[in-house]
């Protein structure tokens, strides 16, 4: 589950519970446990970066700061 918080930005929430804190090295809810499924992680990188997008279009594709100029 995807929901926004008050400054816009995805966070992810089990699906299960609707916790926000997951064991990320075991990828399971903290609160019930529940495994975290791939479709919801892809799910969140696409709003994440849809987020990224819409603040900062120059930062929306991590792998492009390379190619483009330092800001001040």
């Amino acid at each position: 589950m995807i929901f926004h918080n008050p400054a816009g930005a995805p966070e992810l929430a089990c699906d299960e519970c609707g916790c926000r804190w997951f064991d990320r090295m075991a990828n399971r809810c903290y609160e019930c446990g529940a495994d975290v499924p791939e479709a919801s992680r892809a799910a969140f990188e696409q709003a994440l970066a849809a987020f990224r997008a819409d603040r900062d279009p120059d930062r929306a594709n991590p792998d492009a700061a390379r190619f483009t100029k330092a800001r001040p």
